[in-house]
């Protein structure tokens, strides 16, 4: 089966989950984030906790912001990855 230009650019850029950050806990490195629904983990919307990748993401939103993150199982916690205040 070949894969579409449109699935490749998809696996490059992944589709980023919509979310509004509603804490930052710096001293657990973790943000509780409401979003919208995960494809590909198949979940709802919902508001959960999730392990920073790198600490220095809680310090580039703040409660209330709207953004775009994606987010990988690492260890078996769900970690986001990558996060930016949407536009």
């Amino acid at each position: 089966m070949a894969i579409s230009q449109s699935d490749a650019v998809q696996a490059q850029n992944p589709q980023l989950i919509d979310g509004q950050v509603t804490k930052i806990d710096e001293s657990a490195g973790k943000f509780t984030i409401k979003h919208g629904p995960i494809k590909k983990f198949d979940m709802d919307g919902m508001t959960m906790v999730f392990q920073a990748q790198d600490p220095a993401m809680l310090k580039s939103v703040k409660a209330g912001d709207k953004v775009k993150f994606d987010l990988e199982k690492i260890k078996g916690q769900f970690t986001v990855t990558k996060i930016e205040r949407a536009k």
